[in-house]
């Protein structure tokens, strides 16, 4: 393992900067990571919702991922919008020879509301949620997965997030495969600008996995880091604006 850790983002790109590739390589850089990047779609969106994707060609996708692991090769991996059931397919045969700790964010629906992943394309998270460390689904991803019932029957280590839950206090659930479930909670940090926390956390967790951290450790650090970004949040935007990652560390 290198002495700062690399990090690949497979992620889509977001114009305004709040979430996806973008959030992801500010992210890593802040925590003291080199980002590397592979994306997989390119949407045109801001803090009010996203006006149109464009899904890039699966083999550009492999190219991209190829391109980083044969030279400056990787710690750990981060994958978030995959854009097509083809690139779930070519990410997933890529990450299986990867041998580094893969962080999947399963993105489905942006803050905004906007639908970023169809039914085939979630069909095809499975073999992905399989190969990963640690798969990281807010309560409506959590409920399109199947609840924590079919989690466990998958066998898998995920992170229930609860920041888009009601109530005064977040509670994050670490549930995974023959351990007690940890749980984190806080106070909830009332803002419209929280576009891209869930980009934010999962690259953040791969970050200290890069570093060498106890899976416990990343979640409980990259917890730290996006609430601190969420209270430095710049507040821009009409919408759901982006973190303050710059200020955040």
């Amino acid at each position: 393992m290198s002495t700062v850790p690399r990090v690949l983002s497979i992620a889509g790109s977001d114009s305004s900067g709040g979430a996806g590739i973008q959030a992801d390589i500010k992210t890593i850089c802040m925590l003291g990571g080199y980002a590397m990047t592979a994306i997989t779609a390119v949407t045109a969106q801001n803090t009010l919702g996203v006006t149109d994707v464009v899904a890039l060609a699966p083999n550009m996708v492999a190219a991209q991922i190829d391109a980083c692991l044969d030279d400056i090769g990787v710690d750990a991996v981060k994958i978030g919008m995959l854009g097509s059931p083809e690139i779930a397919a070519v990410v997933a045969d890529r990450i299986e020879r990867a041998g580094v700790p893969v962080v999947f964010d399963p993105v489905m629906i942006a803050t905004s509301g906007s639908v970023l992943a169809d039914d085939a394309t979630i069909a095809g998270f499975e073999r992905l949620m399989a190969l990963s460390t640690l798969t990281t689904p807010n309560i409506s991803e959590l409920a399109a997965l199947g609840g924590d019932a079919a989690m466990a029957a998958r066998g898998v280590a995920y992170l229930a997030k609860g920041g888009d839950g009601e109530g005064a206090v977040v509670e994050d659930r670490l549930i995974a495969p023959g351990q007690e479930p940890v749980v984190w909670q806080a106070a909830r940090i009332v803002t419209r600008h929280s576009h891209g926390t869930g980009c934010t956390l999962a690259s953040a967790i791969a970050t200290f996995l890069g570093k060498g951290c106890t899976l416990e450790e990343s979640i409980g650090e990259a917890r730290y880091f996006v609430r601190a970004a969420l209270s430095a949040a710049p507040r821009f935007g009409h919408g759901h604006g982006p973190l303050g990652h710059q200020a955040a560390r």
